[in-house]
């Protein structure tokens, strides 16, 4: 038979066993679970003692009783009497059952665990506790018994504990309990969590055992993962559960089932998050009623409530779903009724992409051909503004609008009917609430009603002084951290979304009218099964748990979830990329424009030209992707420095250098100097050398440091392009061609330098515009010369030109 056991087994555990007359259990993480990732993060809940001074009371309690008893063993009498050594017993008594009365809140019982037990029990088979623990067996009892009820503590027979026998598992607990039950060791079955304890410490005395393993590597990844970035999101308060995670019985009970990596993925990753979102919809709507009256009516809107609706409708909600199509097209193009609401359009919006813009005024492509012809082009953002700003095009817009505000206010009529005085609540996943703050009064107005935005993630970017609130908000998180999330939201907006083009207008009925999805089939596929997942985690969250008190709060479940939602964010796995490989956003603004989501390839050349910084002239919307397989201190390091706005630029991250001999020539001159080679990422350097304007051959004598040297690029930029903070691989960039000179290539990328005078030229580029540009060559040391070496030669007439080299152009 197997050593292990997943938990959705246990109810099977004895089957095969007939040999089996005891069923001994470890009692936490095996029969009770907590809310929390870790035990320690109970004491967050304290609000006189902190979760440290807990945990170096115990370390103190346990460091004593091994030098007056020769073992670690305590009680937690002895804790608190380190914790609080000039208390009165009276407070210290106190004091251990606050820590009590908090894990009896929240602790639960694992439903497997207990089927099992009561499997047992009808075979007629009796059921032991044995826990390595700092509680006695009256407290454990008791503990199980508030935790999960009465009838759940009845299932046991007998509890030990190893502060009471004064040795755990890994010692040799189980020759204590031997002596003290009614079974031979073969007659006994041991299941644990702990493989060490459970198994290693219980086997050498003939007993049969299982490691009850919890959770997959990749799950177990998930959780941790989850548990730092809510360390790094969520401040430590008193009272409240550290790391609080209510899903972890779900995942352990059905994610091992689960064959899809898609359905997988949506089942841990988003389930836990829209299933917290759904439940927060569900009071939000009991207050909205309870404050104004009427009837509130869920509208979510599409594309992106598409996913939050299905959870409303698979969560049981018994209010009425409505899916309404208002994009931020729409409702922008609704809210151009005057003059000064297209002024404050044009303002917020500039002139830089004036056919788009157009489009957005409601322009025809004929009108647009008028205009075009009126600002010659629209080749000047000046005359383009006053074009539009002119009687004749101003009338022309609000016009428009006023109709398309009509056809919009109809599709919300005939989907609703709302009645006076009803409250009408949109959902939406976020982030600024762009669409309500154009809609809001026009549908207030035309329609009688309150207007009220829910959001998943809700970071304004003015205060509009709108009925406004997220799931995870202001009130709650502070402006860097709403940012952080914010800036990665794209990857949940096409996950949440539906399969289906963005609505542009509406017919007279209010029917929408969509533009052609330019998503690919195969992405809308694998959402589906994505979404499925998190439909599943919905439908059967909640189901191996049982517990006595009214279970995890509402607050609970919003830390979790957005611990979940960061961690999505900012520390993907790799099975979720495999999914998400080749996904596109679109960017929804009335055009067919998508972007990549995240690129790899890319990413690995912006890591070497630049460091983390060449995030900044990205255009993916899912950056921390692109760090999978840079190690989890690149991670880290983009979540903090996101997440705490932390004012750092790229010159903070070099923190070594090379000085690199150069050769400057211009055909009547040549010059010998040093230019400082800055470290990027991976052992890599980029020098950046001027070329001025494309008058200079350079040649790099990198003979003198190195024996073995790895070229990964050399390309001409222009040098304002080169010293941007937004640089973007591959813009304005124009490929060297080097020549090699005692330079001998091994391997692709990868020279060998024969001696000190080893060097590389490149001659400059065509002259194009007259800017300055900058030879920027990326290579990484492999072996350095030993000693210094002797001046270099000159670039000369000898150099064998080597615009084939592998690897070495871009």
């Amino acid at each position: 038979m197997s050593d292990f056991i997943l938990p959705h087994a246990m109810p099977h555990a004895l089957d095969g066993r007939d040999d089996i007359t005891l069923l001994s259990l470890d009692c936490f993480d095996t029969l009770l679970w907590r809310d929390c990732h870790a035990p320690t993060d109970l004491f967050e809940t304290f609000t006189e003692t902190s979760k440290l001074q807990r945990c170096w009371a115990e370390h103190r309690a346990r460091d004593a009783s091994k030098i007056r008893r020769g073992r670690k063993e305590v009680a937690i009498e002895e804790i608190y009497g380190e914790l609080l050594p000039n208390a009165r017993k009276r407070e210290r008594a106190q004091a251990v059952q606050v820590e009590l009365d908090s894990e009896a809140a929240h602790c639960f019982a694992f439903q497997p665990t207990v089927r099992l037990m009561q499997e047992a029990k009808r075979r007629g088979i009796k059921t032991i506790i044995v826990s390595d623990t700092y509680l006695n067996a009256g407290q454990l009892r008791g503990l199980i018994a508030a935790a999960a009820g009465k009838d759940v503590a009845d299932l046991i027979d007998q509890v030990f504990c190893s502060s009471v026998l004064g040795l755990s598992k890994s010692e040799g607990l189980f020759g204590e309990v031997l002596k003290r039950v009614d079974a031979k060791p073969a007659q006994i079955l041991h299941i644990g969590d702990n493989p060490r304890a459970d198994v290693e410490g219980v086997k050498p005395f003939g007993i049969q055992t299982l490691h009850l393993r919890q959770f997959g590597d990749a799950t177990a990844q998930r959780l941790r993962l989850e548990a730092a970035a809510g360390s790094v999101i969520h401040p430590e308060v008193a009272g409240t559960i550290g790391t609080p995670q209510p899903h972890r019985a779900t995942l352990a009970a059905v994610e091992p089932g689960l064959n899809d990596p898609a359905e997988a993925f949506g089942f841990a990753a988003l389930g836990p998050v829209f299933t917290g979102f759904s439940r927060w919809l569900a009071a939000e709507s009991a207050a909205i009623e309870a404050e104004r009256g009427g009837r509130v009516h869920y509208l979510f809107m599409m594309r992106d409530g598409h996913l939050p609706m299905r959870l409303h409708e698979a969560i049981g909600n018994p209010a009425p779903a409505h899916a309404i199509e208002i994009s931020r097209y729409t409702a922008t193009a609704a809210n151009l009724r005057t003059p000064e609401a297209v002024e404050r359009f044009l303002q917020s919006e500039g002139s830089s992409d004036m056919p788009t813009i157009s489009k957005q005024l409601l322009l025809s492509s004929t009108e647009i051909a008028t205009l075009a012809r009126e600002t010659s082009g629209m080749t000047s953002g000046t005359a383009f503004l006053k074009a539009v700003r002119s009687p004749r095009w101003m009338k022309l817009i609000n016009r428009k609008s006023r109709a398309f505000a009509q056809r919009l206010v109809e599709h919300v009529r005939a989907a609703v009917q709302p009645e006076r005085g009803d409250t009408l609540m949109l959902v939406d996943l976020g982030y600024n609430g762009s669409a309500q703050n154009e809609v809001d009064t026009l549908l207030r107005d035309s329609l009688g009603v309150h207007v009220a935005g829910r959001y998943l993630l809700l970071r304004e970017q003015n205060r509009t002084g709108l009925d406004k609130r997220g799931f995870i908000d202001a009130c709650d998180y502070d402006g860097n951290a709403l940012d952080a999330m914010c800036s990665n939201v794209a990857v949940v907006e096409q996950l949440a979304t539906a399969a289906q083009g963005s609505v542009v207008d509406y017919a007279e009925d209010g029917t929408p009218i969509r533009r052609d999805s330019s998503i690919k089939a195969r992405q809308s596929e694998v959402r589906e099964r994505v979404q499925a997942g998190c439909l599943r985690f919905a439908a059967v969250e909640g189901a191996e748990i049982l517990r006595a008190d009214n279970g995890v709060t509402s607050e609970m479940w919003r830390r979790a979830s957005t611990a979940a939602l960061m961690r999505l964010m900012f520390l993907p796995i790799a099975s979720e990329l495999e999914v998400l490989g080749a996904f596109e956003h679109d960017v929804n603004l009335g055009t067919d424009q998508t972007v990549s989501l995240f690129d790899r390839d890319i990413a690995v050349r912006g890591l070497r030209q630049r460091g983390l910084f060449y995030m900044k002239g990205a255009s993916r919307m899912y950056l921390p992707a692109e760090l999978q397989g840079e190690g989890l201190s690149m991670k880290l390091a983009l979540m903090t420095h996101r997440r705490f706005g932390l004012p750092l630029k790229n010159a903070d991250f070099i923190d070594r250098s090379i000085a690199l001999p150069v050769i400057v020539s211009d055909g009547q001159q040549a010059t010998t100097g040093k230019v400082t080679a800055t470290a990027t990422h991976d052992g890599y350097f980029v020098a950046p050398i001027p070329v001025g304007d494309s008058r200079y051959t350079i040649g790099i004598q990198f003979g003198q440091l190195f024996e073995y040297v790895q070229l990964d690029s050399a390309v001409f930029l222009p040098v304002d392009r080169f010293m941007s903070d937004k640089q973007r691989p591959g813009l304005d960039e124009i490929e060297a061609f080097p020549a090699l000179h005692g330079m001998e290539q091994v391997a692709p990328h990868l020279f060998r330098c024969d001696d000190g005078f080893s060097f590389m030229t490149v001659p400059p580029p065509e002259l194009r515009d007259g800017r300055a540009m900058m030879l920027a060559v990326v290579f990484r040391p492999i072996a350095e010369r030993q000693g210094a070496a002797a001046s270099a030669p000159q670039p000369g007439s000898d150099a064998k030109p080597q615009s084939t080299l592998t690897g070495v152009a871009a």
